[in-house]
């Protein structure tokens, strides 16, 4: 569908409810190809999603919901009865509910999970015991294993009786009889291989991650692998559950969000933008705003403590912008490439030496040729308006070089520090490296004029 038409339903079905065409909003929402229907069901308001959630058949209706995002989720539990809400949750995959269980009060998840089977409490509970950050969190516990002694025969049989139910039966983990992974074996490989021969003459080394491993660089482990399952295992190199390829492109999805969003000083919003209450938008802004005041509180004490000086040679305030605007935005470039180094794996917090001479360089180099411009236009401008010396521009260049070289290292050394230390690099990067360059900027811009016009 068009978008003209997605905006349309936007815009139209809510004044169709209010004015009682239930039947007509259900049907154009039961015609809506399932990418579509969850697009304009993410961007309508909470009350107006929930009628027309209940107007669409079942089938459509859980599959919409699976596609939904957890706060969006969870949002929408409060407005169904209690005959949805635990048919819904039901129906969900085990990690699926956990992610929802996270976003829900304590009491309504704990009455939730009491309402499961028992089965399905079986597969839930062991998701549950793992960290929130860990892989474990996000495994699934519905998966096929076969055994090393079993035939070729034997293992596609048991795929087949219960495949059915399996988040995928594409890639096998192989284990032996105490469920210890000794091996994988793919869908393709036992369908082509000899009936009779045992699954371990077959099997392929394992690549696998431990459950307590941090999610995003297990993700990131099956992707740069290639694989579309990664067997989940404990302390024991048992078998615990799989990583699916598409969690795996889920996990690292949100991280980019995550980074992305605190990179720019706020909050990931985690659903859709005209879906966020206000509210949400105020908290997800408001304590980043909070830490950035320290930045101008400091920067104020700097400039107070400098008055006068700044008296003595008035030229000096009209350089303050450009010099704090490039020490922060030399920070900011070095903490986004490192944080993502970091997500990536390419370098880690005992690289710090290495990072610290490589940052140093590309900041002197960067303050250098910024210094060598902006003397060169202070010199032109001196020519024609009176307080533009020389002496002006070399003090402004010499503080381009200062600031770019400090303001670089920072940049550069505090995600690998927030990495030691098991803090998220980008909470830390941007609101310290605002708060420390512009203030430490003032202070090396003041301190070499003192030094050159000897203020």
């Amino acid at each position: 569908m068009i978008a003209e038409d997605l905006d349309t339903a936007i815009n139209e079905w809510p004044d169709r409810l209010r004015e009682g065409q239930l039947a007509t909003v259900g049907g154009e929402a039961s015609e809506l190809p399932l990418p579509d229907l969850v697009w304009v069901l993410e961007r309508l308001r909470v009350r107006d999603r929930a009628i027309v959630f209940r107007l669409l058949p079942k089938g459509l209706a859980h599959e919409a919901f699976e596609r939904f995002d957890e706060g969006l989720r969870a949002e929408l539990f409060t407005s169904l009865r209690d005959d949805q809400v635990i048919t819904l949750f039901g129906d969900l995959d085990p990690d699926d509910r956990v992610h929802l269980m996270d976003e829900l009060p304590a009491n309504v998840a704990r009455k939730l999970l009491q309402g499961l089977s028992k089965h399905e409490r079986e597969l839930t509970a062991p998701i549950l015991g793992y960290d929130r950050g860990s892989i474990g969190r996000w495994m699934s516990t519905e998966y096929v294993r076969v055994l090393d002694t079993q035939t070729v025969l034997e293992a596609l049989t048991q795929i087949r009786h219960r495949g059915r139910d399996a988040e995928t039966i594409y890639t096998v983990p192989v284990t032996d009889s105490s469920k210890q992974l000794v091996g994988v074996v793919s869908l393709r490989e036992l369908m082509l291989a000899d009936t009779g021969r045992p699954v371990g003459q077959i099997m392929n080394e394992p690549i696998s991650v431990a459950a307590s491993e941090d999610a995003e660089a297990a993700a990131r482990r099956c992707l740069d692998a290639q694989v579309l399952a990664l067997p989940v295992v404990d302390k024991e190199e048992r078998i615990v559950g799989i990583l699916t390829v598409d969690d795996a492109v889920r996990i690292i999805s949100q991280a980019e969000e995550e980074d992305a969003a605190r990179a720019g000083a706020a909050e990931p919003l985690g659903r859709p933008y005209l879906s966020t209450p206000v509210r949400t938008l105020v908290r997800s802004r408001v304590v980043w705003l909070l830490l950035l005041a320290v930045s101008a509180v400091a920067t104020v004490g700097v400039l107070d403590h400098f008055e006068g000086d700044l008296s003595q040679a008035v030229t000096l305030a009209v350089f303050i912008p450009l010099i704090i605007g490039t020490g922060g935005n030399t920070g900011s470039q070095a903490a986004v490439t490192i944080t993502r180094a970091v997500a990536v794996g390419d370098v880690r917090p005992r690289d710090v030496g290495i990072v610290l001479l490589r940052e140093i360089r590309t900041g002197a180099a960067l303050g250098a040729r910024l210094g060598t411009l902006a003397f060169v236009a202070i010199a032109l401008v001196a020519v024609f308006i009176e307080g533009y010396g020389l002496d002006i521009g070399l003090v402004v260049a010499l503080s381009m070089l200062a600031i770019c070289t400090l303001a670089a290292s920072v940049g550069g050394v505090i995600p690998l520090f927030a990495k030691a230390v098991k803090i998220d690099p980008a909470v830390m990067s941007t609101p310290f490296i605002s708060t420390f360059v512009d203030a430490t900027g003032l202070i090396l811009y003041f301190v070499i004029a003192k030094m050159v016009l000897g203020l």
